[in-house]
This record gives structure tokens, C-alpha cells and sequence, in this order.
């Protein structure tokens, strides 16, 4: 049940928030908010593929 509620996660992210590597985003040049967006993507990601 955890892992298909962060794969249902995964797929709202994937179309709701914006995707800063595809952007070409530099990580040093991001603000805090960017930054709390990478990194949600990247928590919910992780366990989605466990």
C-alpha cells in the first residue's frame, strides 16, 4: 500500500510541479523554494522506486 501511494505521488508530481532539470536549472542558483520543490520530488521518487 506505501509504495502505490508514492507511485500515485510520483505521477501527481510528474504533472503538477515544474521539472527544474529539464529547465537546465543551476542548483547553486536556485532559491529556497526550488530547492524544497527538488527536493520533495526527490523523497517521493526514492520511495517510489523501493
Amino acid at each position: 500500500m506505501k509504495k502505490s501511494f508514492f507511485k500515485l505521488l510520483a505521477k501527481l508530481n510528474k504533472l503538477i510541479l515544474p521539472s527544474y532539470t529539464k529547465k537546465r536549472k543551476d542548483l547553486s542558483k536556485a532559491s529556497k523554494y526550488q530547492l524544497a520543490i527538488i527536493g520533495w520530488r526527490y523523497y517521493i521518487t526514492t520511495n517510489a522506486l523501493d
